[in-house]
Order: structure tokens, then sequence, then C-alpha cells
């Protein structure tokens, strides 16, 4: 590893929990390709493999990175394991717009699935989804989630004006706004006609 990343590594606090993903010989590339679509993303440093390792020396062995803050390894370990969707990375949009942006990015090259899946160009899995769903999944009334739900089964990349017209309007409001006590007021022709 070069001076420069070591020195970066140091520099950081320890992460506790750091994910290693492994690949065949795409580390790098991968690496690369995930710190440019997030915000607070970057390379770390780079291992290269020596004399008796798993690849040619001189090539990448491991890739220290961040991505949205958090600390990744990329591992080239060869063509032994890959990816499944039973790990994945759930990106959590603010809005439609973001919605559309990391499917696009994350999904050129790869494979859409459904219900927000979606694998990349590398097998790797990602969920993309507003952050608008955990609320309506753990609604206390399981009818508007059920409602969200079979919207949501029906999707590939989430729409959330659909999710949202699912769910529908909270019930409880209009009972909320009857307990103020506040009338609207009558409108001043209709009074005068009262009197007369």
């Amino acid at each position: 590893m070069s001076s420069g990343g070591s020195r970066r590594l140091r520099g950081m606090s320890t992460q506790r929990i750091t994910t290693s993903l492994w690949f065949d010989t795409q580390a790098e590339e991968a690496a690369r390709f995930y710190v440019s679509l997030f915000e607070n993303s970057k390379i770390l440093g780079i291992a290269r493999y020596g004399e008796g390792g798993m690849g040619p020396v001189g090539s990448v062995m491991t890739v220290d990175f961040q991505l949205a803050g958090q600390r990744f390894v990329a591992l080239n370990g060869g063509p032994t394991f890959k990816f499944t969707e039973a790990v994945s990375f759930v990106v959590n949009c603010k809005d439609q717009q973001e919605i559309d942006r990391f499917w696009a990015k994350l999904g050129a090259g790869g494979r859409d699935i459904e219900c927000g899946w979606l694998k990349d160009r590398y097998g790797l899995s990602w969920q993309v989804v507003p952050t608008a769903l955990w609320k309506m999944v753990t609604d206390k009334d399981p009818a508007r989630s059920a409602r969200m739900m079979q919207a949501l089964l029906q999707m590939k990349k989430l729409d959330l004006a659909a999710l949202e017209a699912a769910y529908g309007p909270d019930p409880k409001r209009p009972a909320a706004k009857m307990a103020s006590g506040k009338k609207p007021a009558a409108k001043r022709g209709t009074n005068q006609r009262a009197r007369r």
C-alpha cells in the first residue's frame, strides 16, 4: 500500500465492522465506480499481491474505500465466490429524483429485478428505496401498509407517488380537526339572509 494511503487509514477512527466484498479481478474498478456515485466517498488505499499471493505479483489485492462515510474493503480473490441477493445494500432516497438517479447509475450494465431491487454490473444487489418507505411499512394501520405493499409488488423501480397514493391519507387527521372545536366562519351573505 502507498505511504499516502497508509497515513489516511491511520487517521481514520476505527470502524468496528467493515464490509468486505469479494471480486474476481475487478476490485479497483468496482470501488472507483461506487465512490463516483455517492457523496463523502473516496479511495483510501490499495494493497498489491507479492510473492506467494493468490494473484500475480503487483496486481491489486485489496482496495480500501469510503462510501457515504462508511469504510469498505474490496478484495480480488478470483472467481470462486459470487454475489447473491442474500446480501444487498439499501440506498435511502429522499425523493423520486434521487430514486431515478441511483436506479439509473447503479443499474447501468446490470439488471433490474423487482420491488426496488437491482443487480449492478458486478453482480452486487442494491435496494433503491424512498426514506418514507419504512414509515409506510411500519404504520399502525395494517390496511394502509397492505395497500402500499400490493402496489410495491407490481413495481421494478419504485414510484414514490404511486406508493403514497396506495398508502392513502391518515384517517385520523379529519377527526383531529373536528376535535379542535374550530368551526369555519359563516359567509357574510348567508348571515344577512338568515336575519331577514
